[in-house]
């Protein structure tokens, strides 16, 4: 998951196929659902508390979301033999709400020979001898945002994280000037974006979603500005002289299985993965780690102590990350306590039993990371931040896949090197810089969308 010196948390596949009984029970369904809209109410109005009890109800328990019934699972092991198995594919609620946005033939939401080829073609970018590249630039953003507080004014926490995200991603990954007009544009239209689809999710009703109403046109204008602005980025590379050595100009130049160019619409949905994975996500981790820093003065003074046991006076770079450790576990124990992907999604394939449950071909299924994570039978003191959990010697008794914030198996994310890398270096810079504190009007309770972060934070930088 991480660099050599962060926790090892990747988790190994177990052998088998979920298990088989030969007489499967039928999961019990949820307490609490209400007639028309069943338990859709619950997840729109306290999701991460709902989630998290239905562990009292079972490691499987049917949930009623308008007419459909969606099975949920509960348990750090279920949900790794879920990720893994072959029965089941990516699809459900989650990922019909973000095709409008990924498309269908991006690598987010494809499945099979046609993932596979895709991930080929991404991988090269990701591999981590690859990632050493792309230090200077994340160093670069990540000192950027450090002389932009030094006015003392009170940082808009939102704007300055996915600032962060986008500029990185776009200089990495994309490169060109031409990223820089349209990284706010590409952040004003994600914020609404990702929020519009949860609701989506959550309360699926259809044909109503396209009424000319002010939130349905708000969230229609966001998604037409998003796929015009990727429009923009793919033309302003094709015409331009320079074809630097970038996932962009990879994907310009790949082959299908035919060995001819792939079409526009695959690029199209290529780079809005790319965009969207690279601010959407990191920047809601920005965030989190900012308010973990606000509210654990502490964790800041030793981060702080850290950087300056490796660096001295002088800025951190990438090669320093690796030194790093307790940078690196403040970092895995925020993403425990608050991952930005809390909410994950798949669909059977096949009639198949997960637990000795049945589970029919076509049913959605759904699982929380937030939830597993948080999950008392997995940690002690579950809910507390305590980033010496994942010294090595305690990091063992953690179970199996109670930890995958990247993901497990086909699905386990690309870039998981390249975004520990620059976590560690915007988080080690800021607070060797900087103490920090909530200032007036900050909000720091959960956003509930597609990613999780805080509502509205807002920070005072207090240099050192």
């Amino acid at each position: 998951m991480t660099l050599e010196s962060s926790p090892d948390l990747s988790a190994a596949p177990e052998q088998g196929a979920p298990s088989r009984s030969a007489e499967p029970r039928v999961p019990p369904v949820a307490a609490g659902g209400v007639p028309g809209l069943g338990h859709g109410w619950k997840l729109a109005r306290d999701p991460l508390g709902f989630l998290s009890g239905l562990r009292d109800d079972g490691e499987v328990v049917r949930l009623k979301l308008g007419p459909k019934t969606v099975y949920a699972i509960t348990s750090p092991a279920l949900t790794g033999a879920l990720a893994l198995s072959t029965d089941f594919k990516i699809g459900g609620p989650l990922w019909e709400s973000l095709e409008s946005l990924l498309g269908k033939q991006g690598v987010a939401t494809t499945n099979g020979p046609l993932h596979q080829r895709q991930r080929r073609a991404i991988q090269p970018a990701f591999r981590l001898d690859a990632i050493p590249a792309y230090g200077p630039i994340m160093a670069q953003e990540a000192h950027a945002l450090v002389e932009r507080w030094r006015s003392g004014a009170t940082v808009d926490v939102m704007e300055e994280s996915f600032r962060v995200a986008v500029r990185v991603a776009a200089r990495c990954l994309m490169r060109g000037s031409y990223m820089d007009e349209r990284s706010e544009r590409i952040c004003a239209a994600l914020a609404t974006l990702f929020s519009g689809m949860y609701q989506r999710m959550v309360i699926p009703l259809g044909p109503l979603y396209r009424l000319p109403i002010p939130a349905n046109r708000e969230f229609n204008r966001a998604l037409a500005d998003l796929h015009l602005l990727v429009d923009e980025i793919i033309a302003a590379r094709r015409a331009s002289s320079q074809k630097p050595d970038d996932l962009l100009s990879a994907l310009l130049k790949a082959k299908d299985e035919n060995g001819e160019p792939i079409g526009e619409q695959e690029i199209h949905d290529q780079v809005v993965a790319i965009v969207t994975a690279g601010s959407e996500t990191v920047g809601s981790m920005v965030m989190s780690l900012l308010q973990v820093l606000a509210d654990h003065p502490d964790q800041t003074d030793k981060i702080h102590e850290e950087v300056k046991t490796v660096v001295g006076e002088r800025p951190v770079s990438f090669g320093d990350v690796r030194k790093l450790p307790h940078t690196a576990n403040v970092i895995v124990e925020t993403m425990r306590l608050r991952p930005a992907v809390w909410i994950l999604t798949r669909r059977a394939v096949t009639d198949t039993v997960l637990g000795g449950y049945r589970i029919p071909a076509g049913a959605d299924v759904v699982y929380s990371p937030y939830a597993i994570q948080r999950d008392p039978r997995s940690y002690a003191e579950h809910n507390e931040f305590d980033p010496d959990r994942w010294l090595p010697e305690r990091a063992k008794d953690v179970p199996k896949y109670a930890m995958t914030p990247f993901g497990v198996g086909n699905r386990k994310c690309p870039g998981d090197h390249f975004s520990m890398a620059e976590l560690t270096l915007i988080t080690a810079a800021i607070a060797f810089a900087y103490r920090f504190e909530q200032a007036p009007g900050s909000d720091d309770r959960p956003r509930i969308g597609i990613t999780l972060r805080p509502r509205r934070l807002l920070l005072k930088a207090l240099p050192r």
